[in-house]
């Protein structure tokens, strides 16, 4: 049997980087992961999606440029090609993972990991190893109602994103993040495409502002029927097309994309062998630190039920592996932001109004629209907004929301300047290049206090 300082069960985007962390601080580690390595994120989630999106929107850009004076008489988009391209793109990641923890000095395992003790490993079709440390960082999976029938025509994200040619009109079932963004990726490439939500609204955890622009540029640009507060019942599947009805409407279409939810991976960990067990709702506690109620075993990211998100798995693998070999922990972030890739793009980061609400705190907020910015004129990309959330009594930044062009990028100066806890004041200051997109942030800053430059001023009652 060999033996570690540190193992690490599953290798997507809280192990690997978990892994790497804990090599560079001088440990022995050896990472288990049963299937590829970058687990969903990389090779069924984050970035197939992103690439078949951003050939959806180059796609989009080509065929409204004539505000540029560019015309193009045919467009059209091969769907098999697109899929070799994200295949290629994927596997190049794999690669490049790959040869990182190796670089690193990470012992690779494939097969499923299981507990058969707190200190041992079992690896499916391997011998077993021991680590003084171990970090579970097994992720999620989609979560399929099983009210739902077993037929090649109803498929959730992963089955989606290997199909070869794209349907030409489909349901969603769920209006969450990857309902949408797939359901606006299916749309700009010709797909008729019908969302229907059980709940009063799609995206509902954003700002009612937010969803409306969001929701309104679906329905209006894209041609998306979006279809709320009622359930999809009596669904079955033959050849031809998934039949449903909602409410006193029936619905067909030649596919089904199922998004409603995903799940923690825990099914053959064993984690009883460690002392472990799950929640009443399947995920595995953690506390501020990472740690679990067993004292050398962490666990990090989807697995643990906090904030399903790739990048914020990473940011508590980072922090997992410093606690599991450093004397002094700490907590990880909580600072988190939001990222949702639809047509238009979405970022959020800190307290929403909602939150504010919720909480009873007394906020101040002012929004500045991208068609007062020099950039976005320029380029045709003038829809959407950018929104501060401050403290009204301290100026501080605690919140910001942004929904139009590039608003994935843009996210990130509003994280930091909350993280550096900055005032409106601070970042209305602060100079910002021109042309750019980031100006928003400037002129909504400014508009906080009624002095934004380039809009007019608020008519005296």
């Amino acid at each position: 049997m060999e033996n570690f300082d540190l193992a690490v069960i599953g290798a997507g985007p809280g192990g690997y980087p978990t892994a790497i962390r804990a090599a560079q601080l001088g440990a022995s580690v050896a990472i288990v992961e049963k299937e590829q390595l970058g687990g969903t994120c990389l090779n069924w989630g984050c970035i197939p999606t992103k690439a078949l999106i951003a050939a959806a929107d180059t796609f989009a850009r080509i065929r409204h440029s004539q505000f540029a004076g560019i015309s193009v008489q045919e467009a059209s988009v091969d769907y098999a090609a697109l899929i070799g391209h994200k295949d290629k793109v994927v596997r190049q990641l794999q690669g490049g993972i790959r040869q990182l923890l190796t670089a690193n000095g990470v012992k690779q395992f494939p097969g499923l990991g299981s507990f058969k003790d707190r200190n041992t490993v079992r690896i499916a079709g391997a011998e077993a190893i021991s680590a003084r440390k171990i970090i579970i960082a097994t992720g999620s999976t989609s979560a399929t109602p099983g009210f739902l029938p077993k037929h090649a025509r109803v498929v959730e994200s992963r089955g989606f994103l290997a199909l070869s040619t794209l349907p030409k009109t489909m349901v969603v079932l769920g209006g969450g993040f990857i309902g949408c963004e797939l359901a606006c990726m299916a749309a700009t490439l010709g797909v008729k495409v019908t969302i229907v939500e059980l709940l009063e609204d799609i995206l509902l955890l954003l700002d009612p502002d937010v969803r409306r622009e969001v929701r309104g540029a679906m329905e209006k640009n894209l041609g998306i029927r979006v279809l709320t507060g009622k359930a999809l019942e009596q669904i079955t599947a033959d050849d031809q097309a998934v039949h449903g009805r909602c409410g006193e409407e029936s619905l067909s279409a030649e596919l089904l994309l199922s998004a409603v939810g995903r799940k923690p991976v825990t099914t053959g960990l064993d984690l009883e062998n460690a002392g472990l067990s799950t929640n009443e709702r399947g995920f595995i506690e953690a506390d501020d630190y990472c740690r679990t109620r067993a004292a050398n075993i962490f666990a990090i990211g989807d697995v643990t039920g906090k904030i399903q998100l790739a990048h914020y798995a990473t940011a508590q693998g980072i922090v997992a592996a410093e606690n599991a070999l450093l004397p002094k922990p700490r907590k990880h972030d909580t600072l988190v932001p939001n990222v949702i890739f639809t047509f238009p793009e979405v970022g959020t980061v800190g307290l929403s109004e909602d939150d504010a609400k919720r909480q009873n705190r007394v906020v101040k907020t002012a929004k500045f629209r991208f068609a007062g910015l020099g950039k976005a004129l320029a380029t045709g990309e003038t829809s959407g907004f950018a929104k501060w959330i401050t403290d009204a009594a301290t100026d501080q930044l605690l919140g910001a929301a942004v929904v139009g062009p590039h608003a994935t990028e843009l996210i990130a100066e509003a994280t930091t300047a909350i993280r550096a806890e900055w005032t409106a004041q601070d970042l209305g200051r602060t100079i910002h290049a021109h042309p750019t997109f980031s100006e928003i942030w400037m002129e909504t800053a400014h508009a906080l206090h009624g002095e934004a430059i380039h809009a007019p001023p608020k008519r005296k009652a």
